[in-house]
């Protein structure tokens, strides 16, 4: 969307804080012996104490506040009962709705310290996202982000998931345009970042080979060859000064 009216931008800040709130308080507790339910209760209690309500359960009726996936799960893994083990890498992904307006944000964290692998994947996706934010200024297309994108996470020795998006996002959830992750020939890449357009970016990264698999579930999105992935988003306004990530931690 456009945040093209001082209510419009006051309502995207408001429910990015809280997305970023969220994040926080997740991050907070992950520890070995915590289930991914757990997590999701969280979750759920900020959201209620907030007045804001799920993104995922809102728009698909997904079967979890927030998705969180471990290891080879790239994204939209199902929380429920297994418990977190020391060394995991964990995949908090947070979509929320207040007041009529959307925000959506992920980070992965380690359980524990991790392995230097972990650290190196999770250090490439935050860096990756660092450089499609950096591009993204007035006047530059979606391509040059995805170009960022993908040249940081290549040079990190990771491979991004190209078929897995960011996307625009406002008064819905998901809204046009897709914000790939590198340099897509396609229509998207050719739009044009403009005053007040609100989008995520949301490198998707993995340690082996990007080909997935989706599970039984219907949603858990998970690497073939079972190497490990990490990903980092945040829901930007294309601002005159340079992006305003609506999602970064006060």
């Amino acid at each position: 969307m456009s945040a093209d009216t001082p209510r419009d931008l006051a309502g995207m800040r408001a429910v990015g804080r809280l997305v970023a709130e969220t994040l926080d308080e997740l991050e907070a507790a992950v520890a070995p012996g915590v289930t991914t339910a757990e997590l999701d209760a969280l979750a759920a209690a900020h959201f209620a104490r907030r007045g804001a309500r799920s993104g995922p359960i809102l728009t698909y009726r997904y079967p979890g506040s927030v998705c969180i996936s471990v290891d080879d799960e790239i994204v939209h893994g199902i929380p429920g009962s297994r418990a977190l083990r020391d060394g995991q890498m964990i995949t908090l992904d947070v979509a929320a709705e207040l007041r009529g307006y959307h925000a959506d944000a992920a980070r992965t964290v380690t359980v524990g310290d991790g392995d230097l692998e972990a650290r190196r994947l999770i250090d490439a996706a935050r860096a990756a996202l660092a450089a499609g934010i950096r591009a993204a200024q007035p006047g530059a297309t979606l391509r040059e982000v995805g170009s960022a994108v993908e040249r940081v996470t290549e040079a990190r020795g990771f491979t991004v998931v190209r078929e897995l998006t960011g996307h625009g996002i406002g008064r819905a959830m998901h809204e046009a345009p897709t914000v790939h992750n590198w340099p897509n020939p396609d229509a998207d890449g050719d739009v044009v970042l403009t005053l007040g357009l609100v989008f995520t970016i949301e490198p998707m990264i993995v340690a082996g080979r990007p080909a997935f698999s989706v599970d039984g579930d219907g949603w858990t999105i998970r690497t073939r060859d079972g190497s490990r992935s990490a990903h980092a988003e945040h829901t930007i306004m294309v601002a005159a000064g340079g992006p305003e990530v609506l999602t970064a931690a006060a």
